[in-house]
C-alpha cells in the first residue's frame, strides 16, 4: 500500500537568479492532497555564481558539463546546510529542479545543471530531479511543470499566476489543465535596474517615476510569441534574441524602460486573465512585491487577485517541485500532456539513491 505522508525538501532555482529556494514540507493524503510548510529559506547566489549562471547560454557543451559538476557539488552544500540549520530529522526525498542552462524544446533539447547522480551520495538522501528531459523527449515543451501542483494543491482558484523571471499561468479549460508562459518579468526588469546599482526595483518605485514609451510598448506587444497558441514556453535565449535588442534600440532612461516594460507585462497578463469573467487569481513569485506592477494589473483586469502568505508567494515553485517528486516516487502522473504538448501524460524525473 502506498504511503500517505511524505517529508520532502523541495529545491528551486529560477531564471531571475535571486538564489536557491528551499522548502521543507510535509505532504499528506486524505481524500485529496494537503501540505504543511515547515521551513523555508532562500540562499542568495554569490556574485561569482550569478555571473556564471547569467552566461550559461554562451558556454560550450564541454564547459557546461564542468559547470554542471561544480554546481551539483555547490547545491549539495546548500541543501545540507538547510537540513542542518533546521535540524531536519526525517526526509523521504530531496526533490530538485536544478537550474536551467539551455531550453530549446523545438530542437528536443533541455539541460538543467545540478542534477548529477552524485547529488544523492553527497546528500546521503534519495533525490528526485531532472524533471524536464523526459517531457521534451516525448515532444513536449518541458515547461511549465508546476501546473499539476496548482491543480491538485490549489483547486479553489481559477488561475494560478507566477511572477518570477517569467510570468506563467495555469487554469482549467474544458476539463483539462492548461498552462503556458506569458512573458518575461524579473529577468528583464532586474537586468535594466542593475545598471543603477540595484538587484531589483523595490516595489516598482523606480518604474513608477518613468513614462510609458508608446513606440517601445508597441514593438514589445507585437512580438510573434504573443500570437502563438499554447503550449508555449520561454527561455533566456529568447529574451536575449528578441527583447533586449528591441529595448536597447530606443536608448531610453532606465526609469522609462522599467515603466514601459511593466506596462507590457500587465497588458500581456491581463489579456490572458480577462478571458474569464470575475476570475479568482492566486498570484505568487517575487513579482508580487512589485506594487506598481500589481496595481497596473488590477487596473487592467476584472479579477480578484489574491496574494497569499509570504511562504507560498516565495516558495510555491519549490513546494510544487517537492510535490512532483512525491508523485514520481509513487510512479503517478506528474507531467500533463495538456500542459506541455507531450505525446502522453507521464511520470517524469530521475530517482537517485545514496
Amino acid at each position: 500500500m502506498a504511503k500517505k505522508k511524505y517529508s520532502i525538501v523541495g529545491v528551486m532555482s529560477g531564471t531571475s537568479l535571486d538564489g536557491i529556494d528551499l522548502v521543507y514540507a510535509v505532504f499528506h493524503f486524505k481524500r485529496r492532497w494537503h501540505f504543511d510548510v515547515v521551513n523555508t529559506v532562500t540562499i542568495p547566489y554569490t556574485n561569482e555564481w550569478r555571473y556564471i549562471l547569467e552566461g550559461l547560454v554562451g558556454y560550450s557543451t564541454k564547459e557546461l558539463h564542468e559547470i554542471d559538476k561544480r554546481y551539483t557539488t555547490y547545491l549539495s552544500t546548500v541543501i545540507n546546510g538547510f537540513i542542518k540549520k533546521f535540524d531536519i530529522k526525517s526526509v523521504d526525498a530531496v526533490c530538485s529542479h536544478g537550474h536551467t542552462a539551455l531550453h530549446r524544446p523545438e530542437n528536443k533539447m533541455t539541460y538543467q545543471i545540478g542534477n548529477q547522480p552524485i547529488l544523492a551520495k553527497l546528500l546521503k538522501q534519495t533525490v528526485v530531479c531532472d524533471f524536464r528531459v523526459q517531457d521534451v523527449a516525448l515532444g513536449g515543451q518541458g515547461a511549465p511543470l508546476v501546473p499539476i501542483g496548482d491543480d491538485v494543491l490549489f483547486p479553489e482558484f481559477d488561475f494560478c499566476l507566477n511572477l518570477g523571471g517569467f510570468a506563467n499561468i495555469s487554469t482549467n479549460i474544458n476539463g483539462e489543465r492548461i498552462a503556458y508562459d506569458i512573458c518575461p518579468v524579473n529577468i528583464v526588469l532586474n537586468r535594466y535596474v542593475s545598471s543603477l546599482g540595484f538587484n531589483y526595483d523595490d516595489s516598482g518605485n523606480i518604474a513608477s517615476t518613468g513614462q510609458v514609451h508608446k513606440q517601445l510598448l508597441g514593438a514589445l506587444n507585437a512580438l510573434d510569441f504573443y500570437q502563438e497558441p499554447y503550449p508555449k514556453s520561454l527561455g533566456l535565449e529568447w529574451v536575449k534574441e528578441y527583447v533586449y535588442p528591441i529595448i536597447d534600440t530606443f536608448n531610453l532612461e532606465i526609469k522609462d524602460v522599467l515603466c514601459t516594460f511593466v506596462e507590457h507585462i500587465a497588458i500581456q497578463i491581463a489579456t490572458e486573465i480577462n478571458k474569464k469573467d470575475s476570475a479568482s487569481v492566486l498570484a505568487t513569485g517575487g513579482g508580487v512585491y512589485n506594487r506598481f506592477l500589481l496595481n497596473r494589473l488590477k487596473v487592467l483586469t476584472h479579477s480578484n487577485i489574491v496574494v497569499p502568505s509570504n511562504a507560498i508567494v516565495e516558495f510555491k515553485e519549490a513546494l510544487i517541485f517537492g510535490f512532483l517528486g512525491v508523485l514520481r516516487l509513487r510512479n503517478e502522473v506528474n507531467c500533463l500532456q495538456s500542459v506541455t504538448g507531450a505525446s502522453k501524460n507521464h511520470s517524469s524525473g530521475e530517482i537517485y539513491y545514496p
